[in-house]
């Protein structure tokens, strides 16, 4: 598979944390980038940031838990460019709280958001991901699919799906668009990074907390020619916590 001259990606929850980290990361090596988020002063100043680096970012402010919103993020996509080769599902927000305290109404915000989206994206997207020589979608789930907390229900639920829908999609859309998902750890999106103690570092057989940029690297990789034989996976980004045994005194 030859690289793409020059691919246009969206990448969802994009003003911010780790769906800013991989726009950044795609746009420096050459994308062009349509980057969706609802806060939109936050996403407005990202494109400028971007734009005035001399980098191709556009801002669309979408709720992409609207099934109306995503199919119009798509149309603005068309129009545009003309043509869509990947699409970075980031987007998702989770609460956590007593199981009796959750609200149905939340519950079914959060699969919205964090789940139903990703498949919004590549049902309104198809038809321009088949016209390209390297599509692919990255899945943005969480370690949460995959081991949770006590009143972590909705969040866990709806990261745990990402990974169903990243197989199924890679059986259902392939071979020409390859489908793939990424599971962070701890991450630290905060602006701060110092209030993070050496206890918090320490869990970490890599001897730190992740960063944006750590998954960034990993979803530029999975998009990329080099990871063309890689379709249905799910890569855990943890720094090893996952792996570790933990004993209490």
């Amino acid at each position: 598979m030859c690289p793409l001259l020059k691919p246009t990606a969206i990448v969802t929850g994009a003003a911010q944390g780790i769906g800013k980290a991989i726009a950044c990361k795609l746009a420096g090596q050459g994308a062009r980038i349509m980057a969706v988020d609802q806060n939109a002063p936050k996403g407005i100043a990202f494109a400028a940031e971007m734009v005035s680096a001399g980098l191709d970012v556009k801002f669309v402010q979408a709720d992409v838990g609207k099934t109306a919103e995503v199919s119009a993020v798509i149309s603005i996509v068309e129009r545009e460019y003309g043509q869509l080769d990947w699409i970075i599902n980031n987007a998702g927000f989770g609460s956590r709280k007593p199981f009796d305290d959750i609200e149905v109404s939340e519950f079914e915000r959060i699969l919205a958001v964090n789940l139903k989206a990703a498949f919004l994206f590549a049902k309104f997207g198809v038809h321009l991901l088949r016209q390209s020589s390297g599509a692919a979608i990255v899945n943005i789930s969480s370690t949460r699919a995959l081991m949770s907390e006590a009143g972590d229900e909705a969040y866990a639920a709806s990261k745990a799906g990402l990974l169903g829908l990243t197989h199924a999609l890679a059986n259902s859309l392939g071979p020409r668009i390859r489908v793939n998902a990424v599971c962070p750890g701890w991450i630290d999106v905060s602006d701060h990074p110092q209030q993070l103690r050496p206890e918090d570092h320490a869990q970490h057989p890599a001897g730190r907390v992740g960063t944006p940029g750590d998954v960034a690297s990993i979803t530029a990789f999975l998009l990329s020619p080099d990871a063309a034989f890689i379709t249905g996976q799910s890569f855990v980004v943890d720094g090893g916590m996952t792996k570790k045994m933990v004993y209490l005194d």
